[in-house]
């Protein structure tokens, strides 16, 4: 029967089909752990390839916000906002000047979409310079519709240190208050508008009191200056001055503001200012000289302490300078009502970065001072 058929038609033994069995499963084993790791092969490769199109794009993003996108590719931000910023929209600021600043806020997405919504709202040139509370992230039309409201416009403080003359004070409160300086200049000179008291004779220097004012949304330059001389007033008044000796208390406290380094050398500065008056001595100052000239201090010369054509020389004219030079604190006012006891005539800083300053009754005295003077200056480059 074998012979017939042309093979062996023998059954296998069970040995041999098992084998084969466990041959085929490890196979087939072999195959799938090849395929997992083909597949993880893939996936990593692909996570590597999402992870450099990220890079790119960032890369690329960069280098076109500039051109009028924002950070994150929104042209204009749509929800209304949120957290708290301010701004500050300078005199003379055009609609891109505040586009700028808004982008670089964070308040608006991109300069076109605030360019956009300020030229279509008829008011937007009549926004006002000044503070402003502005939400982060805001639709352009709704960032130009709160510039337009006073309600987001903010106070703030404004510090006024002693010393400053009116012309500081005024270059101070334009910075501040973001208004051209031509206009506080014009308040300063405008007694009625600020309150002035009839005993400054129409001239506010000295009667603008250095402190920390609060100035609200609405502040004008006038409504803050009558808030300075409201205030010198009332410390005059509650120091108990004559109301006829106010100009002079604050004269004279402006000197005392200028020659003393030190507090505790105020009330000597004043002691011996008032000496050299009641001897009818010229008061020598330097700094009414400089004042007087429009110029630093350390700019004076001798040549000009002998220029007998400015008013404010105390080295050729007699008494008092026509007006204060500054506008004094509470310490002088006070070492001027309470001089300390004294014969000093001549007083001079010798230590011009510390203010250490030596006091003298005579000239003799005075010139040894002068003389640590010139040797400090030696010692420091002149």
């Amino acid at each position: 029967m074998s012979d017939l058929f042309g093979g062996d038609t023998r059954v296998a033994p069970p040995e041999h089909r098992s084998s084969r069995s466990r041959g085929r499963a490890k196979e087939q084993r072999e195959r799938k752990r090849r395929r997992r790791r083909s597949i993880w092969v893939l996936v990593v490769a692909i996570l590597m390839v999402v992870g450099a199109a990220y890079v790119v794009v960032e890369l690329m993003g960069g280098l076109f916000q500039g051109q009028g996108g924002s950070a994150s590719g929104v042209d204009d931000y749509s929800g209304v906002g949120h957290g708290r910023v301010e701004i500050v929209i300078k005199p003379g600021d055009t609609g891109a000047d505040m586009a700028t600043t808004m982008v670089d806020a964070g308040v608006v997405a991109t300069a076109k979409a605030f360019n956009d919504a300020f030229a279509a709202n008829p008011q937007a040139s009549s926004i006002q310079p000044g503070t402003y509370s502005m939400l982060l992230e805001m639709k352009a039309s709704d960032a130009v519709t709160a510039l337009l409201n006073p309600s987001s416009r903010v106070s703030f403080k404004v510090t006024i240190p002693e010393g400053l003359t009116k012309n500081q004070i005024a270059t101070k409160l334009s910075e501040k208050m973001a208004v051209p300086v031509e206009d506080v200049q014009a308040a300063i000179a405008d007694p009625a508008a600020i309150g002035l008291p009839a005993e400054a004779n129409g001239n506010a220097e000295g009667w603008l009191f250095p402190a920390t004012y609060d100035i609200q949304p609405d502040a004008t330059p006038a409504s803050v200056l009558a808030q300075m001389t409201a205030q010198t007033v009332a410390v005059l008044t509650q120091k108990g001055v004559p109301q006829d000796q106010w100009e002079t208390v604050l004269n004279k406290a402006s000197l005392v503001e200028r020659e003393a380094k030190l507090p505790e050398d105020r009330p000597k500065v004043a002691r011996a200012i008032e000496n050299r008056l009641a001897k009818e001595m010229v008061l020598q100052i330097d700094a009414t000289v400089a004042y007087g000239l429009g110029i630093s201090g350390m700019d004076l010369t001798t040549e000009m302490t002998k220029d007998d054509s400015n008013a404010y020389n105390t080295y050729t004219h007699l008494g008092l300078p026509p007006t204060p030079i500054a506008s004094p604190g509470a310490v002088s006012i006070d070492a001027v009502l309470n001089p300390e006891p004294g014969d000093w005539l001549f007083w001079v800083a010798v230590n011009l970065d510390t203010g250490e300053t030596r006091f003298a009754v005579t000239n003799d005295e005075h010139n040894a001072n002068k003389a640590l003077l010139r040797q400090w200056q030696a010692e420091n480059d002149g």
